[in-house]
């Protein structure tokens, strides 16, 4: 069953020499030649020759890794394409390294029946260039009341079912959806949030909150939605993943959930592991983002979470926005930043410079586990291996502008300034989607 899905290209024949080759799956860090034949990892060893006709890409000072999957995006088609489209977000994440990415179903009108499903996929067809995916909706129209046709979209391909932008509104709702969810073999794929906490509110709850004078949303928000929702998937025993973790108290849920043998996975953002509260003194609207920044102490625990594997995976919540509903005040924008094209160079800067976290870790949480959590095969750098890699330059700096980005929205936490680290080739499914080595 496929669950991915990209336009033609032609396939690859490389000699990518003397980068630093890092492949957790393989045990493999080391300087080394990557040679690519035909779409597929024919060798990595020393001082390969690259065949007739195959290009040379000098890698040295660069990390060669395998490209990375982001289980959590908005693609905004169909209905929004003046923020995003599959073109457009697939670029994007090409650009970030990425060889796979999946879109949330919250799009206008909601990705909720097999047909507008199977219409996305001919549209992946025609327009990805790096294999994108897409979740169906757990309740007709994001209303959380009925429930969609899970057992249908799952054979239409779709690699999980949520609510994501909505939580679901009752425990009754959140039962059945995790009973049915089993006939399509997936997951349901949790926003936690308690409405009646999250009302009104403009950033985290605490102390900068207070200073600014802003409405704040409190952990708890979050973390009683994750509580309950870990004990109806015990109840049940149901496949769970949660979104955008970003408290202490929702990772010690879901600790005790795993502990007890609950099937639950959880993924975190770039931006909760990087950013916190605080930074929203500047009153930039990029940094308004739901669930929120939060305190110190939540982000230290994200990435103690990240380390152990009590976080699974990396994801961005890439979430594009039109101009107009960020370019107002603080307290009037919308929700959500963008964050496919600068996801590895901000954590590779933030947590692998400062050694927070070791780059296989990292490499692990952006590739492999994604991957397998969405059910595709884990990209590795290995003889026989299809070529899903990317080629980062660490060391790169640059400025992230409107004009530098592949997005067609740019409402990024970090639009106008100097990041270190960026992706100057993605080989994603066999094909060069992103090449800015020129």
């Amino acid at each position: 069953m496929e669950r991915t899905w990209c336009k033609p290209l032609p396939a690859a024949d490389l000699l990518i020499k003397g980068g630093r080759v890092v492949d957790p799956e393989s045990g493999v860090d080391a300087v080394q030649d990557v040679l690519v034949k035909k779409g597929k990892v024919a060798e990595v060893g020393k001082d390969l020759q690259a065949g007739k006709g195959a290009r040379v890409v000098d890698a040295a000072d660069m990390l060669v890794l395998p490209g990375f999957v982001d289980l959590h995006a908005h693609f905004r088609t169909p209905g929004r394409e003046d923020e995003e489209d599959l073109a457009t977000v697939s670029a994007a994440a090409a650009a970030g390294g990425y060889v796979a990415a999946f879109g949330m179903a919250n799009t206008e009108p909601v990705v909720d029946n097999a047909g507008l499903f199977n219409g996305l996929v001919q549209q992946a067809g025609h327009d990805a260039v790096v294999p994108v995916g897409f979740f169906a909706s757990v309740t007709k129209g994001l209303e959380g009341q009925e429930l969609t046709e899970m057992g249908e979209l799952g054979a239409a391909g779709a690699v999980g079912f949520s609510d994501d932008g909505q939580p679901l509104p009752t425990a009754a709702i959140t039962r059945r959806a995790l009973q049915y969810v089993k006939v399509s073999k997936r997951f349901v794929a949790i926003h936690a949030q308690d409405a009646s906490f999250f009302k009104g509110g403009q950033m985290h709850e605490g102390p900068a909150s207070a200073r600014l004078g802003l409405t704040g949303i409190p952990d708890l928000c979050e973390s009683l939605d994750v509580s309950r929702t870990l004990d109806i998937a015990a109840y049940e025993d149901a496949d769970l993943h949660v979104c955008h973790v970003s408290t202490e108290k929702s990772l010690a849920a879901i600790a005790r959930a795993k502990a007890a043998g609950v099937r639950v996975t959880a993924e975190a953002t770039p931006h909760h592991l990087t950013l916190t509260d605080e930074c929203v003194a500047s009153l930039d609207p990029n940094l308004k983002m739901n669930p929120p920044l939060r305190a110190e102490s939540d982000r230290r625990a994200l990435v103690e979470a990240l380390k152990t594997g009590l976080v699974d995976c990396v994801a961005t919540d890439h979430a594009p926005h039109a101009i107009e509903e960020k370019d107002v005040p603080y307290e009037e924008a919308v929700f959500g930043c963008i964050g496919l094209e600068t996801a590895f160079g901000m954590l590779h800067a933030a947590l692998v410079e400062t050694g927070d976290l070791d780059l296989a870790t990292l490499v692990t949480r952006m590739s492999t586990a994604p991957a397998r959590i969405a059910g595709l095969p884990a990209p590795s750098i290995a003889a026989g291996a299809v070529a899903d890699l990317c080629v980062v330059d660490p060391a790169a700096v640059w400025t992230v502008t409107p004009e530098a980005l592949q997005s067609r929205s740019w409402n990024s936490p970090w639009l106008g300034q100097e990041l270190t680290g960026k992706v100057r080739l993605t080989v994603a499914a066999g094909r060069v989607a992103w090449d800015d080595l020129a």
